[in-house]
């Protein structure tokens, strides 16, 4: 099976040529890249709750430096400071993503073009006798490359727009557990005091 895989995989670029071989490239680095960071956020627990990974540790650390009596604003900063790291170490890679998924259409434009320069230089070379299935037939092979371009570019968007919101999603939550801790029960407090102030009102 994997012989031929490989088969097919080698026929392709030698039809496309070297933009399809940079593309496949493109393609493994695109999946290596996924798969890892799939893993690093099945590690943290990257989404909508804060269940284990750096965060949580964060988390723990300012809890019992508040119980030590720790002063509020600047632990506050430096859990900031620290959530900030380890999102950013979280996210290491995704650039990758982004580069990929732009670059790849791109470049398949770019061997389409180049395909296209060819398939005409031939037409004009052969005169009036060109064959018009001869020029199909290259500029088939040049929409290779703009079809490969698409096909590694659309999912590592698709992944890439997948970690993004997951990251945002998670960091939200963070923000929002640190935040309660510094300032407990401040809307419940807002509002029991609402209807009070209705009485006081109304008296």
């Amino acid at each position: 099976m994997i012989g031929d895989v490989s088969e097919r995989l080698g026929a392709i670029i030698a039809l496309g040529g070297p933009v399809v071989a940079i593309l496949v490239g493109f393609s493994v680095l695109s999946m290596a890249c996924i798969l890892w960071k799939a893993a690093v956020f099945a590690k943290e627990g990257i989404g909508g709750s804060v269940t284990r990974g750096f965060s949580r540790e964060a988390l723990a650390q300012v809890r019992a430096a508040r119980s030590a009596g720790a002063e509020c604003e600047e632990l506050r900063l430096r859990a900031q400071a620290h959530l900030d790291v380890g999102f950013a170490r979280v996210g290491a890679g995704l650039r990758l993503l982004d580069v990929i998924a732009q670059v790849a259409p791109l470049l398949g434009l770019f061997g389409t073009v180049l395909g296209m320069i060819d398939a005409f230089r031939t037409l004009q070379e052969a005169g009036g006798t060109a064959d018009p299935a001869i020029l199909a037939g290259g500029i088939w092979v040049a929409l290779v490359t703009t079809a490969a371009g698409l096909v590694v570019a659309m999912p590592t968007s698709m992944a890439l727009s997948w970690f993004d919101a997951r990251i945002d999603r998670h960091e939200r939550a963070v923000m929002d557990a640190l935040e309660e801790m510094f300032t407990p029960d401040v809307f419940a407090r807002r509002d029991a005091a609402q209807p009070q102030a209705g009485q006081a009102a109304h008296a």
